[in-house]
């Protein structure tokens, strides 16, 4: 039995493939006999052991190609074109039957017009997120309402921590929370819409006084405070926010919210023609042409705000702010003192000239001590409470660092001293006085000290500009006692001012 090649096996399996053959294998496979004696049949001088390749028109072409039918006449066209013509004649016609059958609005083919609250058009995927919910259809909430109860979520988070912790929950803490969570902005009025979901959720207050960590909030300044309601019970401990609490508050607040979507659509059945109701318990799903995504947003309410404060503008309410805070001894010393030195300027008049009524007397703790200067230390205390009222925040530091010159004129002649050099640089004298000084205090504050330093005693302490360095030279001999008191001196002649 001769043995066949395995590219005999496919040529008979695939008779029709109009393919290249393969080509045949090495020679030192067993050729077949048949081949054999073919191949020494006809011997030549640069035959090969390769099997010859058929010519190309030599190939079998017998394979099936489907073939497209022929006969598809131009009748049978055109009546299958007037057929689709009429079935959608028909159902635009049964279609504007039934909008005049049930006296609705046709729905609008672009939807595109819901603008958002500050006039640009909103995306699409607020503006539908209704119809892309998975699942079948149902009471979905707005995407707007569902950012919402996520603020809620959010904030509940933060207020429990801090209110299990025993901490002043104020806004601005809130604030920075929510919005790390949310990686979105978490402003007052956001807060408002929270209380008019669920009025029940917190107490809000303003207060003074709150610590604070913040450079931008004073203590004195009013915070808005928040404070979670929770069900306590009679001779029980302060209620913790558990996270049972937590869910069951923000289902609350998600009902809440569902309740504000289903008046909507009940004023939407009621403008129908003729107007629908639908019982609550039975309401599964929103009217198919109800725009959820097109409610209206949910009103803030009013917060507490923080009470008016007077504030002076005119020299006037100063003065009648200054008049005010003093005692009345103090008072009629003044009007007294104004009394006396309008005398010599005007006229004798007859009420002048009666005895004036006798001051007060004095506490026995001052007896002994004229009259005259008890009305100049009075008249001197009340000119400095009206400076103190009046004063401007760089005159206000520019007193500070008065204050401070004479201890930091003693620190820099100690470090002169241990320098042992007639001149030092700035920033070699304001680190050494840094590193001296009782109080923590930067370079660059340390250097406007020195500045400072040298205008008020510029014999003392000099500065000199060589190139880009600035260089400090101080007067060692000087006396520094006489230094400081004048100082001194020249602080307490700032604050008189």
């Amino acid at each position: 039995m001769a043995q066949r090649r395995l590219t005999d096996f496919f040529a008979r399996r695939r008779p029709g493939v109009s393919t290249t053959l393969p080509r045949a294998k090495p020679a030192w496979r067993t050729p077949s006999p048949a081949k054999s004696a073919a191949c020494a049949a006809a011997p030549g001088p640069g035959s090969s052991r390769k099997r010859a390749r058929p010519p190309w028109g030599d190939r079998r072409t017998d394979a099936p190609f489907p073939q497209v039918p022929s006969k598809v006449t131009l009748s049978e066209l055109k009546s299958c074109l007037q057929r689709a013509q009429e079935l959608g004649a028909r159902v635009q016609e049964l279609k504007a039957s039934a909008q005049k059958d049930a006296g609705e609005p046709s729905a609008p083919e672009d939807e595109g017009g819901l603008e958002g609250p500050c006039g640009e058009q909103m995306p699409a995927y607020q503006r539908f997120h209704a119809l892309a919910q998975p699942g079948p259809p149902g009471l979905v909430l707005p995407y707007k309402y569902q950012v919402l109860a996520e603020m809620f979520r959010s904030m509940d988070t933060i207020v429990g921590m801090l209110y299990n912790r025993s901490e002043t929950i104020t806004f601005a803490k809130v604030k920075q929370g929510v919005q790390d969570m949310m990686r979105k902005r978490f402003e007052e009025r956001n807060v408002g819409q929270i209380k008019t979901v669920y009025p029940g959720s917190y107490h809000f207050r303003q207060e003074r006084f709150v610590p604070t960590f913040k450079d931008g909030i004073k203590r004195s300044d009013y915070q808005l405070t928040i404070e979670p309601l929770l069900d306590q019970q009679a001779g029980s401990a302060a209620p913790q926010l558990t996270a049972s609490r937590l869910l069951q508050r923000r289902q609350v607040f998600s009902q809440n919210l569902l309740a504000q979507v289903r008046e909507h659509h009940r004023a939407f059945l009621a403008s129908l023609n003729p107007p629908m109701e639908v019982p609550e318990d039975q309401l599964t799903r929103w009217h198919p042409r109800f725009n959820v995504d097109g409610v209206p947003d949910i009103e803030p309410a009013e917060l507490p705000q923080p009470p008016a404060v007077e504030k002076l503008t005119t020299a006037q309410e100063v003065l009648a702010r200054a008049r005010s805070l003093m005692s009345p001894r103090m008072e009629k010393a003044l009007s007294d003192l104004a009394q006396r030195t309008a005398e010599p300027s005007s006229p004798r008049s007859p009420s002048l000239a009666q005895p004036a009524t006798p001051p007060a007397a004095p506490p026995s703790a001052l007896k002994g001590v004229s009259q005259a200067l008890l009305e100049r230390i009075r008249a001197k205390e009340a000119q400095k409470q009206l400076a103190q009222m009046t004063r401007r925040p760089e005159q206000e530091q520019r007193l500070q660092r008065l204050e401070r010159l004479p201890e930091l004129a003693r620190v820099l002649r100690g470090v002169f001293v241990s320098e042992r050099k007639p001149a030092l640089t700035m920033e070699v004298a304001c680190a050494r006085m840094v590193g001296s000084y009782r109080a923590a205090m930067s370079p660059g504050e340390m250097e406007k000290h020195l500045q400072l330093l040298s205008e008020l005693l510029p014999d003392w302490l000099s500065l000199h500009r060589i190139r880009t360095d600035t260089y400090v030279k101080l007067d060692k001999a000087a006396d520094l006692a006489g230094v400081m008191e004048q100082l001194a001196r020249l602080a307490r002649a700032e604050e008189t001012l």
